[in-house]
């Protein structure tokens, strides 16, 4: 058997490794590569395998840095199933949509230089018909809903616990007379998040290809980051100003709400106006209203009296872009949440453009950012910075929660493949810069798992 890892190698974005065993080839996620603008292209336009050569892919979750380069492979050649969660399916079917027009728009902003200076105009990464094609490919397997991808492999997908319908990939190899489990996490979430249930422990393996986002830190709790929003809300009352939330649409959008909508229960919030401006999280948050199955006791005990978790006074969602225009003209106090949450496109573009100049604003990042992303940026104190090609002077107060995300964090990491058992031979640590995987890996080693590696692109891995 042969690991090949062709993205999320030594940075978080474009999750994308391949097993060769039995005359299979079988990719686990293809998300899009984010980053510099002229990299992300290249990466994201060529594959660095054949995709008519591939037989299968595995999707851990819905995330675009996980699913959003399945189009371009459905439109390089790939012919295969693509398995997934219901709910995986479910969010992917108006993400990738949104993903496509997103490609659609950019490269209509890039053309236009292009076109000035006399160069050759690109076309779009790939279009809405490559993604009805690719949305007719996915196929939908439950959680422990074991089923054969090819010859001598079963796979099973177990809560992952990191956004509705997250999955790690379990692989049941049979190959040259023996038997062997490779585990592949996708992204593992926190234990004790508000909403979706734990991650669900895998064990008795033999390999695993585990995420390390947060390998070299620690999350506050829970309580601590109700606290700090709490102070943000109470300190833009005060300057009537705006807090701003670049948040992913799926996951993060929801876990905000949650918090906020426990803070009112606990009459702790402020009376100010919360606005969650983007199309796919009014989507996303239907969606998971749709799909109370996977939600944890908590949240089930809300819904049992009564009380929806994504919905309390003053909260409002904007459904289209006049609505989304007027929120510029409102005086503050208010909260905007949008999308995109590494702050490389969206409307939340628009809100910083406008906010980021004025001292009085805040803008709350509640995630991990990504090099070279505007988000990155400006949780580097980078001053001015580039929005829609213009330069802007960084005035507003820049505020990190990592707490809100939806990684588990070193100890969670560690805790998760600790429960694998004993048999674990090796772990390749991905999704991760090189500090944390290194950092985790050293970590992995320390439980007396024999070897740990922090895979470079491309690079491969016979087991």
């Amino acid at each position: 058997m042969k690991i090949h890892f062709h993205g999320a190698a030594h940075t978080v974005t474009g999750s994308m490794h391949r097993v060769e065993v039995n005359g299979l080839n079988l990719l686990l996620d293809c998300g899009l590569f984010q980053g510099k603008r002229k990299e992300a292209f290249q990466r994201n336009r060529n594959f660095s395998f054949d995709p008519a050569a591939i037989d299968a892919c595995i999707l851990s979750h819905a995330h675009i840095d996980h699913s959003g380069n399945l189009p371009s492979l459905v439109k390089a050649g790939f012919k295969g199933p693509i398995y997934a969660t219901p709910a995986t399916i479910e969010l992917c079917s108006f993400m990738l949509k949104d993903s496509a027009h997103i490609q659609n728009r950019d490269v209509l902003y890039v053309n236009k230089r292009r076109k000035r200076q006399g160069q050759t105009l690109h076309e779009p990464l790939y279009e809405m018909k490559d993604v009805e094609a690719c949305l007719k490919k996915m196929k939908s397997h439950r959680y422990h809903d074991s089923f054969s991808p090819g010859p001598g492999v079963t796979c099973t997908f177990t809560d992952a616990g990191h956004i509705l319908g997250s999955a790690a990939v379990t692989l049941d190899i049979e190959e040259n007379g023996a038997t062997r489990r490779l585990v592949f996490t996708g992204d593992v979430g926190r234990e004790d998040a508000p909403i979706i249930n734990d991650p669900e422990p895998v064990h008795d393996v033999d390999f695993v290809i585990t995420e390390g986002t947060y390998g070299d830190r620690l999350h506050p709790a829970m309580q601590d980051i109700k606290t700090k929003l709490k102070e943000l809300c109470g300190a833009i009352v005060d300057k009537k100003s705006r807090l701003l939330i670049p948040a992913f649409a799926v996951g993060r959008t929801q876990q905000i709400l949650y918090a906020l909508n426990e803070l009112h229960a606990e009459g702790k919030l402020c009376p100010v106006p919360v606005f969650v401006d983007s199309p796919m999280a009014t989507t996303a948050t239907e969606t998971y209203e749709n799909h109370a199955q996977n939600y944890d006791q908590e949240a089930l005990e809300y819904l049992s009296k009564g009380d929806y978790p994504f919905s309390f006074p003053k909260l409002r969602f904007t459904p289209d872009v006049e609505a989304s225009k007027e929120l510029s003209k409102m005086k503050g106090p208010l909260i905007i949440i949008s999308a995109s949450g590494m702050c490389e496109g969206g409307r939340i573009l628009h809100h910083l453009a406008q906010g980021v100049g004025n001292r009085d604003n805040i803008i709350l990042f509640p995630g991990f950012q990504a090099q070279h992303t505007l988000g990155r940026q400006l949780i580097e104190k980078r001053n001015p910075v580039r929005i829609f090609g213009e330069e802007f002077a960084v005035r507003a107060q820049i505020v990190s929660i990592r707490g809100l995300s939806a990684h588990a964090d070193q100890k969670g990491l560690l805790k998760y493949i600790g429960a694998m058992g004993k048999k674990l031979k090796q772990a390749f640590v991905v999704h991760c810069e090189p500090h944390p995987g290194r950092t985790l890996a050293r970590e992995i080693v320390n439980l007396g798992v024999p070897k740990a590696e922090v895979p470079t692109r491309n690079q491969s891995f016979t087991i």
